[in-house]
Order: structure tokens, then C-alpha cells, then sequence
């Protein structure tokens, strides 16, 4: 069976019948070149963009970041602060647009949510024994369902790499359908933590095993192992989602996190969206950056554009 006689849910039915079978399947996909995919990831990232454009991928970028805390030392009064931010994060510009969401720990959801209110900025949590995976399954679902009730609109899980690097391909699978079950209506973005993951041919093949298995998002990292986020990990996943959507119709997003700390890679990363997953996914609902730095730069590199000069490291806030 190859990639694009995957049409409906009684394909992946028929695929995840057994691990042998979803082994097969996934150990089928085709090979990722290693040079060519970092070649390509390289060329994509030397794209120059013209001033009008620059102003709207600015913009752009700051509506798909998901503004992060995830330290033991957050405190309710961080979250606060992170959730004011991503709703007003030019307080002296009014036309800075809103982030999409602040990603926080699931003990602190209803901070954020009720800082939040009707903003429209979402509330992401990290759930299921984040970041390691390493939890039995009833404590990933109690994890996820706590962060759920508690107001998440999006649940961010982790997998467990050691069940997917020993080949137990079918349990990782049903960990990640239980938890997009337990989500009930939250969207659920699927991290591979792929600095872990060894080879670009694993990342291709764990993006196909989450979105078989429900995921909304497949996301690469926690940001606490590095490397994180990578142009080539990023453009892979950004294959697969292409890949998905002309095998089934269905759209799912990507979200690089970790690493992405100034304007000019998060631009590169949107010339990469554009150019392999295509302009659909320029819109946050489908592409995201888990970052807790980028923002400053991106409003540092705006007011450059409104004002013609640039404002000191202080004027935002640190986060």
C-alpha cells in the first residue's frame, strides 16, 4: 500500500491492524535524502523577500507564534503577564496583531485562560509527562484531561521516543488516538522531540504515524533537547502534511519549536511553508512557531519598518 491509497479511515484501519502492518507501511514510505533535503532546506533559506512582503511576513509571523513558558519557576503572575502580551504585544501600536496562543504548563491553563478571556488568543498546554513521555498511559490521559477541563483550546503531547525507537510503532500510534480522544473538542498538536529521533527517515515516518492516528498538528520539539527546530527537519514535515492532503483531503499544521529566535528565521521558515507545503498553510490555524523569544525580535524588526529606526533590546518586555 503506498502513500496515496490512503483515502479513508478504513486505509489506516487496514494499516494499524497490527504492528507488523504499520511497520510495513511506515518502513515503506520513501527514503529521505539526506543531502538533497538539507541542500534544499538551505536554498529555501537563502530567499530574499521585498519590503511590502517583509512588512506582511512580519505581521504573519507574530499571529502564528505560541507565546511559551514551560519553567518550573512560572509563576501565575508570568502567566499573566505572557497571556497581556501575546493580546497586546505592541502596547504603543494597536495594529500589531495578537499571537495565536500561550503555551504554558496545564496547572496554569486557567491563569492564562482567564487573563485571556474572549481575546481570542487560545490556550495551549503541554500534557502527557511532558517532556519526556515517560509516564503510564491512565497518568498521560489524567494529564490531558485535567489540562482540557481546566479551559485548554489546544493540547500539546509528547510521544514517547523510546517505544517508537524500539520499532513499538503500534503503541505509540494508540497512545496518541487515546490522547486526541481524551481532547474531546481542543486540537492536538503531536510533538516528535526530533532532535531525538536519530534519522530524517524516523521523522518522516512518525509524521505519517500521528497523522494516521488523529493528530491536528505534528510538531517537532519540546525546546528542552537540542537540536530543536531545523530547516530540514521542518521541510520533511512540511512533505508529509503536502503528502497527507493530497492522499486524503485532509489539511493537518506543523509547528517548529525550540530555537527559532529572529525575524529573519522565522521568515525563512514561511518561504519554506510556502514553497514546498503551499500558501494554505501560511495562516496560523495551520502553521505555528513555539517560541518565547521570537516575539521580541519580530516587533523589534516592525518598528524598525514603521518608524525607520530601531528600538533597544528593553522596550519589549523580556519574557
Amino acid at each position: 500500500m503506498t502513500t496515496t491509497s490512503i483515502s479513508a479511515a478504513g486505509d489506516v484501519t487496514e494499516i494499524t491492524r497490527s504492528d507488523a502492518s504499520l511497520r510495513r507501511f511506515l518502513h515503506g514510505l520513501p527514503g529521505v535524502d539526506q543531502v538533497g533535503a538539507e541542500a534544499r532546506a538551505a536554498g529555501l533559506g537563502t530567499r530574499s523577500i521585498k519590503t511590502t512582503s517583509k512588512a506582511y511576513a512580519l505581521d504573519l509571523a507574530i499571529r502564528m507564534v505560541d507565546l511559551t513558558t514551560l519553567e518550573g519557576a512560572d509563576t501565575a503572575g508570568k502567566v499573566r503577564a505572557l497571556a497581556s502580551k501575546a493580546m497586546r504585544p505592541d502596547p504603543a501600536d494597536p495594529s500589531c496583531p495578537a499571537a495565536a496562543a500561550v503555551c504554558v504548563y496545564p496547572d496554569m491553563v486557567a491563569t492564562a485562560k482567564q487573563t485571556l478571556g474572549d481575546s481570542g488568543v487560545n490556550v495551549a498546554a503541554v500534557a502527557t509527562a511532558f517532556p519526556s513521555g515517560r509516564a503510564a498511559m491512565d497518568i498521560k490521559l489524567a494529564d490531558t484531561v485535567d489540562a482540557v477541563e481546566a479551559g485548554a483550546d489546544e493540547v500539546d503531547m509528547v510521544i514517547d521516543r523510546g517505544a517508537f525507537l524500539a520499532g513499538r510503532y503500534l503503541q505509540v500510534f494508540e497512545e496518541i488516538a487515546q490522547v486526541r480522544e481524551a481532547c474531546g473538542d481542543a486540537h492536538l498538536k503531536v510533538i516528535f522531540e526530533t532532535g531525538e529521533l536519530q534519522t530524517y527517515d524516523n521523522v518522516r515516518r512518525i509524521s505519517w504515524l500521528a497523522m494516521m492516528a488523529g493528530a491536528h498538528f505534528i510538531k517537532t520539539s519540546t525546546g528542552k533537547v537540542q537540536p530543536a527546530a531545523t530547516l530540514p527537519v521542518t521541510l520533511i514535515m512540511l512533505e508529509a502534511v503536502r503528502d497527507w492532503r493530497e492522499a486524503t483531503g485532509q489539511m493537518i499544521g506543523v509547528k517548529p519549536a525550540g530555537g527559532i529566535r529572529t525575524a529573519k528565521d522565522a521568515i525563512k521558515y514561511l518561504v519554506m511553508v510556502n514553497e514546498v507545503a503551499g500558501a494554505d498553510w501560511l495562516d496560523p490555524h495551520w502553521f505555528r512557531f513555539g517560541a518565547s523569544t521570537l516575539l521580541n525580535d519580530l516587533l523589534m524588526q516592525r518598528t524598525k519598518m514603521t518608524t525607520g529606526r530601531y528600538s533597544g533590546p528593553d522596550y519589549f518586555t523580556l519574557d
